[in-house]
């Protein structure tokens, strides 16, 4: 839905938000709504993806309408971040829900650029019938010979793949990241192509035997009602990665208040809400990620069923580190052939 007219929107004593998302899920809805019924203050919404609301940021300058950014990846935060377009803000309320690994680097005057404000693990999926689980269940095993000609994986330039790139390289360091990447490569059954879905249902067609993909795709197939999508569920298994090392790579889908923005108070008042228990809890229901905010414990059935009911060891590393090696990645994904 995209709104017209927020720039009439110029008061800050105005009980409204302006909100540029790149969250695309229907089930958001009730969020906003849950968010106006608490505190009279309307959300109007302009949808975009992440990379064309930081170019729609740049282009309005201080005119941007923008209070509140909602993205879906750690790099372009961190982009956006280091691109000027953020306000850092001081929250109480924030800083006690989020941890500090999921957040940005603090300013200098100890204001916060971003928050993550949910999570989606990157995991591996497997044919049952032809894969061993042991032989999948490290992010280094995608690049081992004894996988060659098993791997389907999106192109290694979308965000996604290059956050879990770049938290490999923080883990390995550059050497043994790009020469991993190489491998990979060398094990791919086809050239990269599609979204994560799409990995999944070529791992059931049997195109290929192993694929990278965020948890909350699987998640929808497992809760879909649709009888082929279950029947693809029911023919991969899921491995949260390195659970021996140092863990799943998680990503965020987070948010900022908007460098220029007109309802900074609001803005602020928007993203607490998001961080607060019932919310964190639609996240996970709505839209099968995991909450970002400590000490909630998700009822997601398809979630519960992928991790045996039990919490999995996810990495600790800052996400800002992820953000800050998608330069040096993109460049090894290049010297590789990594299409």
């Amino acid at each position: 839905m995209v709104l017209t007219g927020l720039a009439a929107s110029a008061h800050a004593e105005e009980a409204v938000v302006n909100l540029y998302s790149a969250r695309h899920y229907a089930t958001d809805e009730a969020l906003y709504a849950g968010f106006t019924k608490a505190t009279g203050i309307k959300v109007n919404r302009v949808d975009a993806d992440d990379a064309g609301i930081i170019a729609r940021l740049k282009a309005e300058g201080e005119a941007s309408p923008a209070d509140v950014i909602l993205l879906v990846d750690a790099a372009r935060l961190y982009r956006g971040e280091k691109d000027g377009l953020f306000k850092p803000i001081q929250s109480k309320a924030l800083n006690s829900a989020i941890p500090e690994n999921l957040r940005s680097q603090p300013a200098a005057d100890g204001g916060i650029s971003w928050f993550g404000l949910s999570t989606r693990a990157r995991i591996i999926v497997y044919n049952k019938a032809k894969v061993q689980r042991d032989d999948v269940d490290t992010y280094e095993e995608l690049a081992d010979p004894k996988n060659k000609g098993k791997l389907c994986i999106r192109s290694g330039s979308h965000p996604y793949n290059l956050s879990l790139f770049g938290a490999v390289n923080e883990h390995l360091g550059p050497q043994k990241t790009e020469a991993w990447l190489k491998g990979m490569v060398a094990n791919l059954a086809r050239d990269p192509k599609g979204g994560d879905t799409d990995q999944i249902k070529a791992v059931a067609s049997g195109e290929c035997d192993i694929a990278v993909t965020n948890s909350y795709y699987l998640a929808r197939l497992m809760r879909s009602s649709k009888p082929e999508d279950v029947a693809v569920a029911n023919k991969v298994g899921a491995v949260f990665p390195n659970q021996q090392s140092w863990g799943t790579h998680v990503n965020i889908a987070g948010g900022a208040v908007a460098r220029y923005a007109k309802h900074p108070e609001n803005a602020v008042r928007f993203l607490e809400y998001l961080a607060t228990p019932d919310a964190q809890n639609y996240f996970a229901n709505g839209n099968n990620e995991w909450p970002a905010a400590n000490g909630i414990h998700p009822e997601n059935p398809a979630l519960q069923a992928m991790t045996g009911g039990k919490p999995f060891k996810s990495e600790n590393i800052p996400i800002s580190a992820v953000g800050a090696h998608v330069g040096a990645v993109q460049q090894m994904l290049d010297r590789v052939g990594f299409k």
